[in-house]
């Protein structure tokens, strides 16, 4: 059996795991990131995901490893400065994982963002599949983004294409943790859409943390803060979506991550303002759907770009790139 192996870092946590050919999760291990925490003991979270992979027998049998991370990447260099990580700048993971004692001799690990391991995944397994041009975002503790482009996974130079979480939707707007003013980051985001719920008065129950899941909750009963928190990060995505697909002409929008598992209470007001937006004839109309593959997209994403590099027709034929 072919296996390949996979990592998923993001700011809220850090996730592993060995898939066969058709996509399956064989094993899978999951840390919080101590996302605030020493650069060291960043990479400590990520040396224990490994050892638990590695006490599988299945290990023994991997033939890549894919680094799903959450960006800005560099590919190239196999560095990675995550805006919600403010312990790593430039920090070079790919050699840092690729020192892991148990890693097979000569396994140089392929460095992804994670949003576009994403977009590999739902093309290749998802609800990207088929389609020749796709935006497929995550929005969650940041706000991301891939492309599928003729068929192709289009990283760009760096490996940042499609990073559409740090669009400038309002001139005006607060700074991101990035340093630009106004980003979609800014108003969709999971903390994001917390934090202006708190601040139009919205309290989560009491013994419940104030996250995302939270205020959808209140917002499915009808609190006013709530929902209105959902329509500001509505209309951002909306937004960003219309001005990307102004760009590159879309056949489709899939959206996954923590904030999409609100379903209906983001997707309703989500595409009743994209109708403001897409006004041109080319992008009216533009097909905006939840991702299927869930919470597990980034991991399944990371191992077909790394077995693309390898070949592997099973997987390049979802995940060029």
């Amino acid at each position: 059996m072919t296996v390949y192996g996979a990592l998923d870092i993001g700011g809220t946590k850090i996730a592993g795991a060995l898939v066969d050919e058709a996509g399956t999760l064989l094993v899978r291990a999951q840390r919080p990131t101590p996302a605030q925490e020493s650069a060291e003991e960043l990479m400590a979270a990520v040396a224990s995901i490994i050892d638990e992979l590695t006490a599988h027998p299945v290990w023994d049998g991997m033939t890549c490893l894919g680094i799903a991370s959450a960006g800005p990447v560099d590919t190239a260099a196999g560095t990675v400065s995550p805006v919600n990580i403010p312990a790593w700048r430039r920090f070079p993971l790919v050699d840092m994982v690729a020192a892991h004692p148990r890693l097979p001799v000569g396994l140089r690990p392929v460095l992804v963002g994670d949003a576009v391991a994403m977009t590999a995944a739902e093309h290749w397994l998802g609800a990207a599949r088929g389609f020749e041009n796709a935006l497929c975002m995550v929005v969650s503790t940041g706000v991301g983004g891939g492309l599928i482009l003729d068929g192709r996974l289009h990283t760009g130079r760096t490996g940042n294409a499609g990073h559409i979480g740090h669009i400038t939707v309002d001139l005006d707007g607060s700074l991101c943790p990035c340093g630009a003013p106004g980003c979609v980051e800014g108003f969709a985001s999971g903390t994001a859409i917390s934090a202006h719920a708190q601040a139009a008065g919205w309290s989560a129950p009491t013994g419940v943390a104030p996250t995302a899941a939270a205020v959808a909750a209140s917002a499915r009963a009808g609190n006013p803060q709530a929902l209105g928190a959902y329509e500001r990060a509505a209309q951002a995505l909306a937004a960003a979506i219309s001005a990307s697909a102004a760009l590159v002409e879309l056949d489709v929008v899939v959206i996954g991550g923590g904030v999409a598992q609100a379903g209906d209470t983001l997707f309703a007001p989500l595409r009743r303002r994209m109708a403001d937006y897409t006004v041109l004839d080319f992008t009216r109309g533009l097909p905006v759907v939840p991702a299927l593959l869930a919470l597990d997209a980034g991991l399944i994403g990371a191992a077909a770009v790394a077995s693309s590099r390898l070949g592997t027709s099973a997987l390049t034929a979802g995940a060029r790139s």
